[in-house]
């Protein structure tokens, strides 16, 4: 079986994270409204408690004094919508199931559904946001099939490396790849003058050029600075999958420019990965593995964001055991699905 390119690693690494991730978060959260659920099904037993505290925390919660029929005496805090109705001094019925030693108190208003609620809305918010990185991929995946499939046209490729200038977002990757794609006809990327336009039609000027963003592969690094003959398949201005000359078809990230690519520094010099390795001389033939794994990075955000997951649990969800492991299972899953997403290169 042959072992899959970096690309497909990639892609499988990020679509597996974001599916595998959004599950455990939506298992736990649902897991839990599930079980909230039916211990208020079972409390069929009311007490009239009194509000000793209102305006808890951000979300305004209220604290209250209620006794069972046994004779105990609880204190429990209660989330609610209606604030104003249930201030300090007024009275809060609670239900409670009777044949608990230790009775949970439920607001038996049916209206106050608060608690319940922080359980299930965020794993509904989370679906939103992490379900369409999943498509993501698979529409990725699907636009390579199509376009490899269009009618191929021979061009030379020029590798660049393009650095972003502008990273708004510190866990994307700000290195990325890109081609320079020319006719096969034509002298070279520098320097080269538009195509000549139509009679009495300027703006319809062919560009010379074309930049094509793709997913990094190995087999970029044995192309040097010179033009490579590459076959493209693109339509227009839409993302082209550009075939080398020993068949590896390069992922394409975006549309096919006319124009450079904004606010991305392209670096004009040979593309070589300088690594101290290479101030030795190695054996015909000897396999050069990187220094660490391409995952690498991936790793150390997912841990990054397991980190700041667990601070948010008790910063913004009350240091609940359910909000502390909500938020550890969603943040770094949103943040290594970015990551992935954004191309990462070794």
């Amino acid at each position: 079986m042959r072992r899959p390119g970096p690309a497909l690693r990639v892609a499988l690494l990020g679509f597996t994270v974001t599916v595998v991730g959004y599950v455990l978060f939506a298992g736990w959260l649902g897991g839990h409204a599930f079980a909230y659920a039916h211990a208020r099904d079972r409390a069929t037993a009311k007490a009239d408690g009194l509000i000793v505290e209102d305006g808890i925390g951000d979300d305004e919660d209220i604290r209250v004094r209620w006794t069972d029929a046994d004779g105990h005496t609880h204190v429990q805090r209660f989330g609610i919508y209606d604030t104003d109705r249930y201030t300090e001094g007024r009275h809060f019925e609670v239900a409670y199931d009777p044949a608990a030693a230790d009775p949970q108190g439920f607001p038996a208003d049916p209206d106050e559904t608060a608690a319940e609620d922080d359980r299930w809305v965020p794993a509904v918010l989370g679906g939103a946001v992490l379900v369409p990185l999943g498509v993501i991929w698979l529409w990725r995946g699907l636009r390579f099939r199509l376009a490899a499939r269009r009618p191929g046209r021979p061009m030379t490729a020029t590798v660049r490396r393009g650095e972003r200038l502008n990273l708004r977002n510190a866990f994307q990757n700000s290195n990325s790849t890109w081609l320079v794609l020319s006719a096969a006809d034509s002298p070279g990327p520098a320097d080269r003058p538009e195509q000549a336009a139509k009679p009495g039609h300027p703006e319809h000027a062919e560009p010379a050029e074309r930049w094509q963003r793709v997913m990094w592969h190995p087999a970029l690094d044995e192309l040097r600075d010179a033009p490579a003959p590459v076959t493209v398949h693109a339509r227009g201005s839409r993302p082209a999958v550009v075939r080398l000359s020993d068949g590896t078809r390069l992922v394409p990230l975006g549309q096919l420019h006319r124009e450079p690519p904004k606010n991305v520094f392209l670096d004009d010099h040979e593309v070589d990965r300088l690594d101290l390795r290479d101030a030795f001389v190695r054996p015909a033939g000897a396999e050069l593995r990187p220094a660490r794994a391409w995952w690498w990075p991936g790793a150390g955000i997912a841990a990054l964001g397991t980190v700041l997951g667990v601070f948010g649990g008790f910063l913004m969800g009350g240091g609940t055991l359910v909000a502390v492991v909500g938020f550890a299972l969603f943040v770094p899953t949103l943040l290594t699905s970015v990551w992935a997403l954004s191309a990462p290169q070794p």
